[in-house]
């Protein structure tokens, strides 16, 4: 069950950074430089991957905590996501526009 936890937590993971960088992309596309981009992409977006990472979270505590009938065996799915969306989410908001930066700036090189 943890292992179908971590492909569901892919998921969420890598469809929060595309959020980001496509938001990135379209604000370059408008003109601005690729510093100012990231910076306003993550600063618009920052609201939709908190909101899609709590409601994922908070809806997956009492499968966590072990409190319906039956919920025994999908303990360790719920956990499973909830540590990595905790951790995701500070990731993807330092993470993915650091390296965002980075490969653009090795790009114009």
């Amino acid at each position: 069950m943890s292992l179908m936890g971590v492909v569901m937590l892919v998921g969420i993971v890598v469809s929060n950074s595309i959020l980001i960088v496509e938001f990135t992309h379209r604000l370059e596309r408008q003109g601005l430089p690729p510093r100012a981009a990231v910076s306003q992409a993550c600063r618009v977006r920052l609201r939709p991957v908190l909101m899609t990472s709590l409601a994922t979270i908070i809806g997956l505590l009492p499968m966590a905590l072990k409190l319906g009938a039956g919920s025994e065996s999908y303990a360790p799915l719920a956990r499973v996501i909830i540590g990595g969306l905790t951790v995701s989410v500070v990731l993807t908001v330092f993470l993915v526009p650091a390296a965002y930066v980075l490969s653009y700036r090795k790009e114009a090189s």
